[in-house]
Order: structure tokens, then sequence, then C-alpha cells
């Protein structure tokens, strides 16, 4: 397995990897994805015989905050430590800064808090009102 950087020749690949494990309703197109990657500071994949396995991106300041969009491992890849090879790459050992995300999807809480993310109670948000 190999982590790397985001490139533009993987925009096709990405998209169809988020499309197939349920992003869809979020990223219409590969276009709205080279947008939101654009958008954010940290985009890495994951690299296993040659195709993508998985992705992630956040965006942060660098100093004090950041925010964990997307983490995103193929089916037949998923208990493997890709979700937690990509974590890790963005996060890195910086202690200084809060990393924040949304858990809702089923066994995610429980994959975040192994990689040392705590249930909060100080978080709140303004949820978006339109689709993507």
């Amino acid at each position: 397995m190999q982590i790397r950087e985001f490139t533009a020749s993987d925009l096709e690949a990405v998209y169809r990897l988020l499309a197939a494990n349920g992003w869809a309703h979020r990223i219409p197109d590969e276009a709205h994805l080279a947008r939101l990657i654009a958008a954010s500071q940290h985009a890495w994949v994951a690299v296993v015989d040659g195709d993508i396995a998985g992705f992630a991106r956040a965006l942060t300041d660098g100093l004090s905050n950041g925010y964990l969009s997307m983490v995103v491992v193929a089916a037949p890849f998923r208990g493997r430590g890709i979700g937690r090879a990509l974590v890790e790459r963005i996060v890195g050992a910086e202690e200084n800064i809060t990393w924040v995300l949304r858990a809702g999807r089923d066994g995610a809480p429980a994959f975040f808090a192994k990689l040392g993310f705590v249930h909060s109670t100080l978080a709140m948000e303004r949820p978006r009102t339109g689709r993507g």
C-alpha cells in the first residue's frame, strides 16, 4: 500500500470510489469534486496494486484547528489499515491542533475512537439546507 498526495490524474478514480461508497448524493460530478479538493489543504489517496483503494481530505489552518472531511475506503480493502494510514497522514503527530469530524456513518464512531478521537459535547453545527 502506498499513501500519497492526490494528483489531478486521480480525479476520475477518486470520483468513482466516492460514488460507489455512498457519496454520490453529495458529489454530483468530477468537477464538483475537483473544486472540493482545490479548497482543501490535504487530499491523499491510498494505492494498492495500482488501484486507488482509499481517499481522505481535510481543511486546516495548520496551527489550531482542523476538519477531517472525508475518509473513504473501498469495501474490498476495508480492515487492512488503509483508513488508519490516511487519517494518520493527515492528522500527523501535531498535538496542538484540535481535529473534528462528523462520524455519522455506520461504524465511524468506533473507527475514529481507535485513532484517538473522542465524542464531543462542545461542537455545534449549522446543517446545510441544500443538496450538494
